[in-house]
């Protein structure tokens, strides 16, 4: 594919055809490194954050990281103790 360098503002932009996307599995609003490689642009496309579900974030806590309540203060209010 051929593409143009084009104005944008202060910088120079290079559009990417949308076939080009789609081999990448990449999308708009999508982030990316870029960097020069002897010679050559390279757009690597990164990836969202994973999202967990509950119980997948609960199958890595440890009994270590439960502690016991600790309040410092007695109840001012309408509050249960």
């Amino acid at each position: 594919m051929r593409v143009q360098f084009a104005r944008w503002g202060n910088s120079v932009a290079v559009r990417i055809p949308s076939q080009a996307l789609r081999e990448l599995g990449a999308t708009e609003g999508m982030s990316a490194d870029l960097s020069v490689e002897s010679g050559k642009i390279v757009v690597t496309p990164i990836g969202s954050k994973p999202r967990y579900t509950l119980e997948e974030l609960m199958a890595t806590f440890k009994d270590e990281h439960v502690h016991e309540e600790h309040f410092a203060d007695r109840p001012r209010g309408e509050e249960l103790p």
